[in-house]
This record gives C-alpha cells, structure tokens and sequence, in this order.
C-alpha cells in the first residue's frame, strides 16, 4: 500500500470526521427553535442523530464491540451539549462559542474513537494522547449531564437513576480503552458497576446538601477523575503503592474543598 494512498484514505477519514461536526453542529443549532414542550425530546433525537452520524464517521474500522463501547461517547457528548444548550443565557455569543466548542469536542471525540480503533493489537505513540483527551472529554460530558440533572431539582431517587443511566457508558468506555481487549472482560464490567455505584451514592447525598447546581457537578466530575484514574492503575496492574497515596490525597484536599465550602445559611 502506497504512502499516497495511506494519505489520502486518512483524508477522507478525518473529511468524514469534519463534515460529521458541520452536521451535528447544524442539529445543535436547531434546537433553539424546539418549543419547550418538546426540548427533552429533540435532545433524545439529537443523541440518536449523533450515534448514527458518528457510526458512520467511524464506519471504515469499526467493529461490534465498538458500537457498544466507542460510539456512545461522542453521542453523550452530544446530549451532554443539547441539555447545557437550554440553560445558556439567549444572547447569540453564548451560542456562537457553545457552537464552536462544540464543533471542536465533536471532531476530537471522533478522532480519539478512530485511535483506538486503529490501536487494536498493537501499540502507537498515539494512544497514551488518546487516553488523555478522552479523559478530558468523558469528564465534561459528565460535568454537562450532572449540571443538567441537578438544575432540574428532582426527587433524589431520579438523580441517582439518571447519574448510573448516564455515566455507567461512560466509565465502561474509559475502562475498557485502557486495555482494547476483544470483548469486554469481567473484571472491567465489574469496576464499571463499582464507581457507578459510587458515584450514584455521591449524588444522592448532594441532592439533600444545599450546594450550588456547579459546585455539586464539579465534586461528581472530581470523584469520577479519581475513580477512572484508579481503576485504570488496577486495571493494567501499575497501581502502586505511591501512586495510590497521591489518589488519596487527592481526594482528602477536594474532599476539604467541599467542606469547607459548606454554605451555612
């Protein structure tokens, strides 16, 4: 295979990688023009719009477990966006930017999926880069999605409901990539259930404590950081005994944040 061709088969990939962000950012976009009553709805077919647009974006590599692991990320994200969308200020720059950044997650989400599923078996400089960014991106999408739940005040069994709904994707994703194995192995379902199951306990306790909607999400999107990054050590066996003293006390100094930042009136 030639180089020329190699070039331009990646060309055609990351055109499709682009012209998805137009797509979906032109779907973003629309939703401004849903009524109220049916906002909710025209995220859910949003999100349904994105998986299938990102399916196909990723559709040269892609495999049946990916569908299952690697797709549903960019499509949260895109949800994640579509509920923010509605709690933006109605000045055309806040639109302009959420827009753009938008546009920017979509394409990054798309390009870190192609890496690991270009990754597959083997190993390239890439993927160490892949792990981060995606990281990143997994930790906004969860930013998102709680900030939106937690605005809405509902009963405190919906919140927990809806954070194991929408992060349990997301953390079998960040967990499952560590490794790239052909099916989803035990022992990776297993810590998934586990942080959910944290993470939903975490909620369901804010959802009674008088914090502020951003101050509640950024504590979830903290302790959902420490919880990947964890089970990634454990999972690849590198969880030493230094590495699990800076968790802990990384969790101690957001854990006194949280703290000390208690509103008393």
């Amino acid at each position: 295979m030639s180089k020329k061709f190699i070039l331009r088969h990646n060309m055609r990939r990351r055109e499709k990688f682009v012209l998805s962000a137009i797509i979906l950012s032109f779907g973003l976009l629309g939703l401004q023009y849903v009524s109220l009553e049916l906002r909710y709805f025209a995220v859910a077919a949003l999100g349904l719009v994105s998986y299938g647009v990102c399916s196909w974006a990723l559709s040269e590599d892609l495999q049946r477990i990916e569908l299952l692991l690697l797709v549903p990320v960019p499509a949260l994200f895109t949800t994640a966006v579509g509920l923010f969308y509605f709690l933006l200020p109605s000045d055309i720059l806040s639109k302009i930017v959420l827009l753009s950044i938008f546009g920017i997650g979509v394409y990054a989400n798309l390009l870190t999926a192609n890496i690991y599923s270009v990754a597959k078996g083997r190993t390239i400089q890439l993927l160490h880069a892949a792990h981060a960014i995606g990281l990143f991106l997994t930790l906004i999408t969860s930013l998102l999605i709680t900030n939106t739940i937690f605005s809405l005040n509902l009963p405190f069994y919906v919140v927990g409901g809806l954070v194991a709904v929408s992060h349990f994707p997301l953390v079998l994703s960040a967990l499952w990539v560590v490794q790239l194995t052909k099916k989803i192995e035990r022992n990776i379902v297993q810590s998934s259930f586990l942080l959910v199951f944290l993470l939903v306990q975490f909620a369901i306790v804010l959802s009674f404590l008088p914090y502020s909607v951003w101050y509640t999400s950024l504590f979830l999107m903290s302790a959902l950081y420490l919880g990947i990054s964890v089970l990634r050590n454990y999972l690849i066996e590198r969880l030493f005994s230094r590495a699990l003293v800076e968790y802990t006390l990384v969790f101690i100094f957001v854990a006194g944040l949280f703290i000390a930042n208690f509103p008393l009136k």
